[in-house]
């Protein structure tokens, strides 16, 4: 989808800039202005579609739909849906947002904003050619049930008081059918107001996030995680969870390395933790998630998801080595 924009961003950082290509700070640069312009696209774009579609959209049914008797199914289906979007952690947060807009029940949103990056066709593909089909069955059924649960518990707390950004209702557009071509133009006026406004509010966030993330993109070594957690100590899948959080790529991005890891003796619970924690959840993406909700819903949820990933590594471990 954004193949031209990293062509793009090589061309200028190595052709035009004239980095060397692997060097660390030409990677970083390449992997800041790619992912920069990127995030902001989907941003703009979503918000702009998702804020749009409201004013027509029955979301109100919607919103009733997800909540209630059918909370599960809801849960479920944003697990689902999650894992058809090709986004990585920090990629995941505009439509998460856009959710937010529709007044999509937060803990569904949670289950969606989880269950994105951790994988999509490609992803499946990549682990079904390398790992085989039983380990990809694992990784799908615990990629989906820690979504699930997570949203699930963040929904059961009761903390749509820490959503910082506000929601508007779009009701001053929605309802007259009377003067249609008028009423038109003021829904996409208004769209637009209220898009540049969150993206004013959430810029300087999303350059400080990726900015960390290009850093170790760059700097950090492939070898770090192995150095600490290989071999089968009953401690690796914590350590590697924990080494994990603070770095930021995609599912698809880390599996080579993961293939590495394995090859190298870590277990191979221990390595799709380590993987699962670092495509969903990452400091970058906590960056990102400051101007929108609350530091106390942003600890809440980076405990629940590492706690659900580190039990999943360990189940891992003992099932499959």
């Amino acid at each position: 989808m954004f193949d031209w924009l990293v062509n793009l961003s090589a061309i200028l950082v190595f052709d035009k800039f004239g980095f060397e290509k692997g060097s660390h700070f030409g990677e970083a640069l390449h992997f800041f202005i790619y992912d920069t312009i990127k995030i902001f696209i989907l941003i703009i774009a979503i918000i702009y579609i998702v804020t749009f579609l409201r004013s027509y959209l029955p979301v109100e049914k919607v919103r009733d739909y997800l909540s209630g008797k059918h909370k599960i199914v809801g849960h479920i289906f944003a697990a689902l849906f999650g894992m058809t979007t090709p986004f990585c952690s920090c990629s995941a947060i505009p439509l998460f947002i856009g959710f937010l807009q529709a007044r999509i029940p937060l803990g569904v949103t949670f289950s969606y904003l989880i269950s994105a990056p951790l994988g999509d066709a490609v992803v499946i593909a990549m682990l079904f050619s390398i790992f085989g089909l039983k380990i990809t069955l694992f990784y799908i059924g615990f990629a989906l049930l820690i979504a699930i649960c997570a949203g699930l518990l963040i929904g059961a707390l009761n903390l749509e008081k820490e959503v910082l950004i506000e929601v508007k209702p779009l009701n001053s557009c929605c309802n007259s059918i009377e003067n249609s071509q008028t009423t038109l133009k003021a829904k996409v006026k208004e769209s637009f107001e209220y898009t540049k406004d969150i993206f004013k509010k959430l810029y300087i966030y999303v350059i400080i996030g990726i900015a960390i993330g290009a850093f170790i993109h760059g700097y950090v070594p492939a070898g770090f995680i192995e150095k600490y957690a290989g071999g089968d100590v009953w401690y690796a899948p914590i350590v590697a969870v924990v080494m994990a959080v603070p770095m930021y790529s995609n599912a698809a991005g880390i599996l080579p390395l993961i293939e590495v890891l394995t090859q190298k003796g870590v277990l191979m619970g221990t390595a799709l933790s380590f993987m699962m924690a670092v495509v969903a959840v990452s400091l970058p993406e906590a960056m990102i998630l400051r101007r929108v909700i609350s530091l106390k819903l942003i600890a809440i949820f980076f405990g629940v998801v590492t706690c659900a990933i580190i039990m999943a590594g360990y189940i891992f471990n003992y099932l499959i080595g």
